[in-house]
């Protein structure tokens, strides 16, 4: 069951439902799916860099600034370069990117707004040059993940704070 005090106090201080918070067991499926698309990813052959680079993206199409936050540490733990991560909103503008790194960044762009069948079309004949079908599916559930958890986080307003120096 429910904290009411902490569901209460989370709506409070910003007027929205923390919707991790006020429904812990679909939050909870949540982060157990995460987590099965992260081994899925890595079984295909996909490594952390190339996962968070595609959480970091989808993120910014979004505007979620916590999961931002969030996969940009994540990034930089598994090696990622800051210099990448600055330009990473405009990839295709770069020589920074591998190709296997732009295909799996088209694709979950494609993903990330699936209405514009055009370019999911491009997504999928680039992708299919340097993927394999366990590699494109992978990219495809890493985006619908963080897509999900940038719905929970942007509706919630999660907040971003100051972390303290280590």
């Amino acid at each position: 069951m429910i904290d009411t005090a902490q569901a209460t106090e989370a709506r409070r201080s910003n007027g929205r439902i923390h919707l991790d918070k006020q429904s812990p067991a679909a939050y909870q499926a949540l982060v157990k799916t995460a987590d099965t698309v992260r081994t899925t990813a890595a079984e295909a052959g996909l490594d952390r860099i190339l996962v968070e680079l595609v959480n970091l993206r989808v993120s910014q199409l979004n505007g979620c600034a916590f999961c931002l936050d969030v996969h940009t540490r994540a990034a930089l733990r598994a090696g990622e370069t800051a210099r990448r991560l600055g330009v990473l909103a405009a990839w295709r503008d770069t020589e920074l990117f591998t190709a296997r790194e732009r295909a799996a960044l088209a694709l979950a762009e494609a993903t990330t707004h699936p209405a514009d069948a055009l370019a999911q079309d491009r997504a999928y004949v680039q992708a299919r040059e340097v993927l394999d079908d366990a590699q494109m599916s992978a990219v495809i559930w890493v985006a619908i993940t963080i897509n999900a958890f940038n719905r929970v986080s942007i509706l919630s307003k999660h907040p971003v704070r100051e972390t303290p120096a280590h």
